[in-house]
């Protein structure tokens, strides 16, 4: 099992930080750096920007959200991204939710399986720098009846097929993902219930794709706060606005994806009542009816062999790149969250 590392949202008042954290994680041998993007600071540019100032990690959009570009647009992104940084660019994609879709992108949140599938043909297709030409239900290329011609991408990428990834959450979701893509982004991932929740979905798709999950990257992102055993609660505690924000407050009440997870996961009734606080307005409400489990479940929280065995875990259950998003409110704890993951997997023997 590898590490990876994820920025998260750049500025976020961490920015120096976060080049630290990256550069850092380099240096201790991390296989990947992510970086996410919402409605505030896009992932392209901060990639680039890490990709110049490290050596080896890759370089990885966690994600470019479908809906911000045309798919033709990406694959040039990730065609020049990959060509900077040497072939270390990793493409992640995901459709995003609906408030952000239709609210800043205006987009229709409408069939995303269908639309997903269609971005990631267009994608491989102009990455193979033949014509593009592609007649689907949501992209018509080149458009019919005008002055629009078949072109090809003029970048030569560094590497013939650059890794496509796809955040995913629900079970057709990560069927899909499992069939047309070579790694699923996950989150909130519990060791005990990955099975259930992940990887059942991702080998039907393998299957139906005549494939084996050999090769299948599954990347979950898990938060890590290195401490004492006797305090892991008050490690988790540090979580709960995280989680709340997530399983509570992000989406709408129809459409909560990690809330739905975390019903999954056998938390119904928690669910419930955290979405009801988060909406309502009771934000520290919708934290503290958070239960200790599901968040210990979740994290990586104490001391390193604690660490180490919770790796242990998700690699038996069948992670392959295990991706830390380190908890602190300064850049030394970070990076002490950071070196403690590299040592827990040395302890694990998983490295």
């Amino acid at each position: 099992m590898q590490l990876g590392i994820n920025l998260g949202y750049w500025g976020a008042g961490m920015d120096g930080d976060n080049l630290a954290v990256a550069q850092e994680a380099d240096r201790l041998g991390y296989s990947v750096c992510w970086a996410a993007e919402a409605y505030g600071s896009d992932a392209a540019t901060v990639l680039s920007w890490v990709a110049a100032q490290t050596e080896r990690i890759d370089v990885g959009s966690a994600i470019f959200q479908i809906p911000a570009r045309q798919p033709a647009m990406t694959a040039m992104t990730a065609a020049t991204l990959d060509s900077l940084s040497g072939g270390r660019f990793r493409l992640g994609l995901g459709v995003s939710g609906p408030q952000v879709s239709e609210g800043w992108y205006g987009v229709k949140f409408d069939k995303p399986l269908a639309r997903t599938r269609e971005y990631v043909e267009i994608v491989r297709k102009a990455m193979t720098r033949d014509r593009l030409s592609y007649e689907g239900e949501h992209w018509t290329l080149p458009l019919p009846g005008g002055p629009g011609k078949p072109l090809k991408l003029t970048v030569h990428p560094e590497r013939e097929h650059i890794p496509l990834y796809i955040a995913a959450i629900g079970p057709k979701n990560l069927e899909q993902t499992g069939e047309i893509a070579d790694g699923a982004l996950l989150i909130f991932p519990a060791a005990e219930h990955l099975e259930e929740t992940a990887l059942s979905s991702l080998r039907a798709g393998r299957e139906k794709a005549g494939k084996t999950m050999e090769g299948f990257d599954v990347c979950p992102t898990v938060p890590i706060a290195v401490g004492a055993d006797v305090d892991v609660t008050r490690l988790a505690d540090t979580f709960r606005p995280y989680t709340a924000l997530y399983v509570g407050g992000m989406g709408s009440r129809k459409q909560n994806f990690y809330n739905r997870l975390a019903q999954r996961m056998g938390y119904e009734k928690e669910a419930a009542e955290i979405q009801d606080k988060y909406l309502s307005g009771d934000k520290q409400g919708a934290a503290a009816a958070i239960p200790h489990d599901l968040i210990d479940k979740t994290t990586l929280l104490g001391s390193v062999d604690r660490i180490a065995d919770r790796m242990k875990a998700y690699a038996a259950a069948g992670v392959t790149t295990l991706t830390l998003a380190p908890a602190g409110f300064t850049l030394e704890e970070r990076i002490a969250s950071l070196r403690g993951g590299a040592e827990a997997l040395e302890r694990a023997g998983l490295a």
